[in-house]
């Protein structure tokens, strides 16, 4: 689980307390300053950080009073020196490193290999340098946190080399950015309970408009989107991962069905397909109900001659979906067995999802609602 720690040091006066107490609030993982006695007054639920000034030195209390001090570290010799006198403080002794070169670039990945704390700040501005801390990290039993100049640059930094720092520090202007990092770190998706659902039949429609969604993420074998004609049911598409006749595959695409279907998303939302656009975003599932966030690159709308599939839940839910009429356009069915949608017969198993949320735009209500 992602941690953040709020560093106070700048954040106006008039501000202060409202920050501190939004963090507390969201239960973010600490507070960051160079003022004792303002760490001294924070409640023991909060991780205490005290990073004290350009040539200062910690008061003897500090060990006592803040869970972690951070020491500065320019050189290897600093570092050494740190390493020494890290198991002889009460509290967790850590390292502070402002990366502007290659000597301070390996200072941070030999601090992060040997304390339980290391906090990075990043003078320029490519990710390279942070993309090989966290290599370093990787593996490693203490805790990275990196810098992160507002919300954006804290995504990023999460996302590099899909594994991120364990920890961010974020320096915020008033109470809403400290509840801006808190969604922030809760954006991870959860599980989804898939079900099986058997098909009761395949009608051939004639003429309609399908979307196809282009992502910019490489679909795993057993993964795709959920779509569906109704909210409340939907199907496991699976992408062009698998080798097709006459044409190359393409990993990145989901041939998901007629315009009007719903795709399942991220926080419980709904979309049509109609409505994606380059930098929408998708849920990606995969056959045991794993989930991840996907950036869509480009959807294509073409006219395409169309089939509906029926088919039940175990509860006598029914589910319908239209797709494209094509023996190259597949759904996934348990133990994620890839199946051609032209050749779905009655009693044919497929990778399924119920939703018991009604939708308005998209958003879950609780509404009466018929769909059919």
């Amino acid at each position: 689980m992602k941690f953040a720690w709020i560093d106070i040091r700048a954040v106006d006066a008039r501000h202060r307390e409202a920050v501190v107490d939004a963090a507390v609030h969201a239960g973010l993982g600490g507070v960051l300053d160079h003022r004792l006695e303002t760490l001294a007054t924070l409640p023991p639920t909060v991780t205490k950080v005290l990073l004290p000034g350009p040539g200062e030195v910690p008061p003897a209390e500090a060990a006592g009073a803040c869970d972690v001090v951070l020491t500065r570290v320019a050189t290897f010799t600093e570092l050494d020196k740190l390493k020494l006198v890290a198991g002889e403080v009460d509290a967790h002794a850590g390292a502070f490193v402002e990366v502007v070169d290659d000597l301070t670039l390996r200072v941070a990945c030999a601090a992060v290999q040997a304390l339980e704390h290391t906090v990075v700040r990043f003078r320029d501005p490519t990710k390279i340098p942070l993309e090989i801390v966290i290599a370093a990290a990787d593996r490693a039993p203490g805790l990275l946190v990196c810098e992160a100049d507002g919300i954006e640059e804290a995504r990023i930094v999460l996302d590099v080399l899909e594994k991120g720092s364990d920890g961010l520090l974020v320096a915020p202007r008033d109470a809403n950015d400290v509840f801006d990092v808190d969604k922030l770190l809760r954006t991870a998706t959860p599980d989804l309970a898939l079900t099986t659902l058997t098909v009761r039949s395949v009608e051939h429609n004639g003429l309609g408009d399908r979307i196809c969604v282009d992502t910019c993420t490489h679909f795993r074998e057993d993964e795709g989107i959920l779509v569906g004609s109704f909210a409340h049911g939907f199907v496991l598409c699976v992408s062009e991962t698998h080798p097709l006749p006459y044409m190359p595959t393409r990993p990145f695409r989901v041939n998901a069905g007629a315009l009007h279907s719903y795709v399942f998303g991220a926080d419980n939302r709904t979309n049509y397909l109609s409505e994606l656009k380059a930098g929408s975003t998708v849920l990606g599932v995969t056959a045991d109900g794993r989930t991840r966030r996907i950036v869509v690159g480009r959807v294509k709308l073409e006219s395409r001659p169309l089939l509906t599939v029926h088919a039940t839940a175990p509860d006598g839910t029914e589910v319908a979906l239209t797709l494209q009429d094509d023996w190259h356009v597949r759904v996934l069915g348990p133990g994620a067995a890839v199946l051609n949608s032209t050749e779905l017969e009655p009693g044919d198993q497929l990778l399924g999802y119920l939703a018991t949320d009604k939708r308005h735009v998209g958003w879950p209500v609780g509404e009466f609602c018929i769909e059919k």
